[in-house]
């Protein structure tokens, strides 16, 4: 039942927002905000002085508020341009979307335009006094977005930098009139939507690992029987890869889909062929082509490719990443560089894109295509010397790449290493495997013309730094244990005693390594949670068993985390620390500015 002018006056001086009060009484979100916009009921905006009176503030923040007063926001002819944040933050969203919204500001600042921040997380740079002209303190739904625009009369906003919540956004926003500048909501969708996505892929001749849609359980076996496991799936439109799972039987799937999800015809859940021990490869891009007619007028700078280092099926946001790649062959890169190439131009991006690649062999599977600013960008400009966000919002406000001076890819002539920073342990008894779904809380950088030394340093950074000598536990599955001699041999050579329980021992004493044997957790003691509590063990090589961990492997992870033991749960981990050791052993490592690379 439809309420009276003063029922709806008073449900919005209480905070209720326009969709709660649509749910509550049977009308869509859109009839109650014309309803409201015909009785001229809209918030006002207070202002919170930034300096408490002290001294003029140049950059207030604003809040709104139904309550009746004054609206203290001061009106100006200027261009504006608004830029929407990534909200609250929490683990399984990067800060890194916070740096590109500040760069963004700061550029357009530079270009003659005011900006205008809507962002309500006070733990963020986006939010200090300094970095926009102007700061709405409000959270990131349609409706609060909408009332800051018109109250402003902006000329256009930006969706694009604040990672997947203002994303969503974007469409619709501009079925309201925002003018959402850079790359069109339209072709947001078409990477979102995975039918079109497929679609698009397929008119480029470029392949994906095989995939399904599933709507309800049963849909998601049949799916997963065609594809065979193991499958990747995971709900569509997620944010840090929430809720996305490996899963390798029937009656996992059955478990995820009855309780991990919430699936439907509007909320379909995706299901992908995983691929198995291949190597996953990140690429940011930014490019103008979006502004042309004919996108081919435009130029496309791939920014940075960077090769993953722990096996693919790590979310972007938790993987350690090497940049430039480093095993891939030149096929491979140039063929990387095509399709990102094809992809720009067919999507008409303005502004940057990041794309997620996976190589078995000689072959390149596009996992996912996002034509937004990613989690990699901060890095990637650090390791490259140049400010990609701020050549994207440029673009993305009307310049070309080449009035920017910005065309020509930069291939490093030394090495930057990524390596996430996690709470484990914040978290007591929290398994540290990582997994689709991101669970890091920040990232660090190593560079160096030694890629071991790089690899070393980001380890330090991380506060794991890597041992030059003493004793490696190694305890790995069966599926990894025909490699493990010879990662052993790589920590035997480099003079580290090897200690493994009585499956790994065997394996490493026929390939001729000496082995000193420990009992496993159930076996009795000394096993590996004394020698660690003990510090007789200075790095742990523990490769998972089965893909339900077994609870004593999950107490020796927990317990190397407690002891401050670096751990590496994956071989290609272990050989990266075996380099980062190997150079630090022949060399050390010398200390140079950011600047000094440049």
């Amino acid at each position: 039942m439809p309420l009276s002018a003063e029922q709806l006056a008073k449900a919005k001086s209480l905070g209720f927002s326009d969709r709660q009060i649509a749910g509550l009484v049977g009308q869509s979100e859109d009839e109650i905000r014309a309803e409201r916009k015909r009785l001229g009921l809209v918030p006002s905006y207070r202002l919170v002085d930034t300096c408490a009176a002290e001294f003029e503030a140049y950059t207030p923040y604003y809040y709104s508020t139904y309550d009746r007063g004054d609206d203290e926001v001061k009106g100006n002819t200027a261009k504006k341009v608004m830029i929407l944040g990534g909200g609250p933050n929490r683990i399984g969203q990067g800060i890194e979307f916070d740096y590109c919204c500040v760069h963004a500001a700061f550029a357009l600042k530079e270009d003659g335009f005011e900006t205008i921040m809507v962002n309500s997380n006070p733990e963020t740079v986006s939010t200090d006094y300094d970095t926009s002209d102007k700061l709405f303190f409000e959270p990131l739904t349609l409706e609060d977005v909408l009332h800051i625009y018109e109250r402003e009369q902006c000329w256009g906003a930006i969706a694009q930098f604040g990672g997947q919540t203002p994303l969503n956004l974007a469409l619709g926003l501009q079925k309201n009139g925002v003018n959402i500048i850079g790359t069109s909501p339209q072709s947001i969708e078409i990477a979102e939507d995975r039918k079109l996505f497929a679609a698009m892929l397929h008119k480029l001749n470029i392949p994906q690992p095989p995939n399904g849609l599933a709507i309800n359980e049963a849909e998601a076996l049949v799916a997963s029987k065609r594809l065979g496991y193991p499958v990747l799936v995971r709900p569509s439109f997620v944010l840090g890869g929430r809720a996305m799972q490996i899963v390798y039987s029937d009656a996992e799937l059955s478990h995820y889909m009855r309780f991990a999800v919430e699936a439907g015809p509007d909320r379909p859940v995706l299901v992908d062929k995983f691929l198995e021990d291949a190597t996953e490869v990140d690429v940011d891009c930014i490019t103008d082509c979006g502004q042309f007619q004919n996108p081919d007028d435009g130029t496309i700078v791939i920014g940075g490719m960077l090769e993953h280092i722990e096996f693919a099926g790590v979310h972007s946001g938790d993987a350690a990443m090497v940049l430039p790649p480093h095993t891939l062959s030149p096929s491979v890169i140039e063929t990387i560089r095509t399709y990102t190439h094809a992809m720009a131009r067919e999507l008409k991006v303005i502004g940057l894109m990041n794309v997620q690649y996976a190589v078995k062999g000689e072959t390149v599977y596009v996992l996912e295509v996002n034509p937004r600013a990613s989690r990699t960008v901060p890095f990637v400009s650090k390791a490259i010397g140049r400010p990609l966000a701020k050549l994207a919002a440029k673009v993305m406000a009307g310049k070309t790449l080449k009035e920017l001076g910005f065309t020509e890819e930069i291939w490093t002539k030394y090495w930057a290493v990524k390596e996430s920073v996690f709470p484990f342990n914040k978290f007591h008894g929290q398994d540290i495997l990582l997994s689709p779904e991101m669970r890091s809380t920040g990232e660090v950088m190593g560079l160096d013309a030694d890629l071991g030394v790089a690899y070393a340093k980001s380890q330090m950074a991380a506060n794991s730094p890597l041992p030059l000598k003493g004793s490696v536990f190694l305890s790995v599955s069966d599926a990894h244990k025909a490699h493990a001699a010879e990662v052993a041999k790589q920590f035997a050579d480099l003079g580290f005693e090897l200690i493994a329980t009585n499956g790994t021992a065997s394996v490493l004493e026929k390939a001729g390594l000496p082995v000193r044997r420990v009992f496993k957790l159930a076996e009795g003691r000394p096993n590996a949670i004394d020698l660690l509590k003990n510090k007789e063990i200075q790095l742990v090589i523990n490769t998972p068993a089965g893909q339900t961990p077994r609870a004593d492997e999950i107490k020796i992870r927990t317990t190397a985390v407690y002891t401050g033991t670096p751990i590496m749960t994956t071989l290609s981990g272990a050989r990266a620390a075996a380099l980062g050791i190997a150079a630090l052993q022949k060399s050390g490592y010398a200390v140079r500015t950011v600047q000094e690379y440049h």
